[in-house]
């Protein structure tokens, strides 16, 4: 029962992130969701940190992995929201910025592990 609760503390923590540091990283109105991938590769980087930090260091025990990678993390990074908002830009005709959403978020994420990984490793080595 404690790890739902500890999901659900991180979850509450991880949404009000998401909200604020999106709201910071996409400023004003834009065709771009800078804000959504923002807080995508962060997120990303963030979570291979802190599971290679796990594996490799002995760090975030079952406890703080819940709390911060089911909880927090799956809060602030937004799948829903990378696909609402690239159906937009394919709904508006933006082919362009569409293909750059979808490549860079995949991209982007895959590379934010992996530098995660590369800093738990070089931290816990």
């Amino acid at each position: 029962m404690h790890f739902l609760l500890l999901v659900g503390i991180g979850g509450f923590i991880g949404a009000i992130l998401r909200y604020a540091v999106s709201g910071l990283i996409q400023g004003g109105e834009a065709a771009f969701p800078f804000g959504t991938l923002g807080v995508n590769v962060i997120g990303s980087f963030v979570l291979g940190f802190v599971m290679y930090s796990a594996e490799y260091g002995g760090f975030f025990p079952d406890e703080a992995r819940a709390f911060l990678t089911v909880g927090m993390l799956g809060a602030f990074t937004t799948m829903s929201t990378f696909g609402y908002e690239s159906f937009k830009l394919l709904e508006n005709d933006e082919f362009a910025l569409l293909g750059i959403n979808i490549a860079g978020t995949v991209l982007l994420a895959l590379c934010a592990v992996y530098l995660g990984k590369v800093v738990a490793l070089n931290l816990w080595r």
